[in-house]
């Protein structure tokens, strides 16, 4: 899904501030020096949004392999982020884009308006800060695993896929 305002890959991301899930702020710019997926969801308990927040904690070690933190934004209070995230067991961090209501968001390009929620984006961003892929998919269409794999393993090469072991 193509949408105006949406970062494009090579742009550097815009930086943003929300409250994780107990309410300690978390900036963007301030994690330069490792990869960050930047992932925007619609609502929190939400059913899509359960299952691919639980996709992505299921093959988490990917991810940490590769070093890259992984940071959900959902336009919901953080509070009730907190709450699911309790629930399901998220291991990562939860950022509350509440008030100003959906303004990271609408930084991103992601934002619907009429709504008032995010759209199911998803940023990979280098050490730098870069945008090195990206999806935007619209509402009721989950995003594909796959999909952050692949990314991942161009920004990192296959060997940041896997765990390594050292000899002793």
């Amino acid at each position: 899904m193509d949408r105006p305002g949406v970062p494009a890959v090579g742009d550097l991301a815009p930086d943003l501030e929300l409250p994780d899930t107990h309410g300690t702020p978390v900036r963007l710019s301030a994690l330069r020096g490792t990869p960050v997926a930047l992932v925007f969801v619609p609502f929190a308990f939400s059913g899509i949004c359960t299952g691919e927040l639980c996709e992505l904690r299921d093959n988490l070690a990917a991810f940490d392999h590769a070093g890259v933190r992984v940071l959900v934004v959902a336009c919901d209070s953080m509070f009730s982020l907190r709450a699911w995230a309790e629930q399901d067991g998220y291991p990562f961090e939860l950022l509350s884009d509440f008030w100003p209501h959906g303004q990271a968001a609408r930084a991103y390009g992601v934002f619907d308006d009429e709504r008032g929620l995010a759209l199911r984006g998803s940023f990979l961003l280098d050490a730098q800060g870069v945008v090195r892929w990206r999806v935007v998919n619209p509402r009721g269409q989950a995003r594909d695993l796959d999909g952050y794999l692949r990314a991942i393993e161009a920004l990192v090469g296959p060997a940041g896929l896997e765990p390594t072991t050292s000899a002793v």
